[in-house]
Parts: C-alpha cells; structure tokens; sequence
C-alpha cells in the first residue's frame, strides 16, 4: 500500500509542476505579445506624426 500511496503522490507532484510550467511559459508569451503590440502603437503613431 505504501508504494502506490508514493506513486500517486510522485505523479500528482510531476503533474502538478508540468501545470506550472505551462503557465510560467504562456505568461512569457502574453508579456512578448504585449510588448510587440506596444512597440507596433508606437510605430504607428511615430509615422502619423512625421506624415
């Protein structure tokens, strides 16, 4: 009984990390998106000012 209560602990952990990983890479995503779309306004006002 001991070794399955330590298998499904050890799989809900590396369950449990690979969650957080998603998340962490997807926040990584959101934060380029973000700063490419602000970089992109920023262009586009830039050249509307000099026109």
């Amino acid at each position: 009984m001991k070794t399955v209560t330590t298998i499904v602990t050890t799989c809900c952990i590396l369950l449990s990390l690979a969650a957080c990983g998603n998340t962490i890479r997807g926040i990584g995503r959101d934060t380029a998106n973000t700063v490419n779309a602000t970089q992109n306004a920023g262009n586009r006002v830039a050249n509307a000012a000099a026109h």
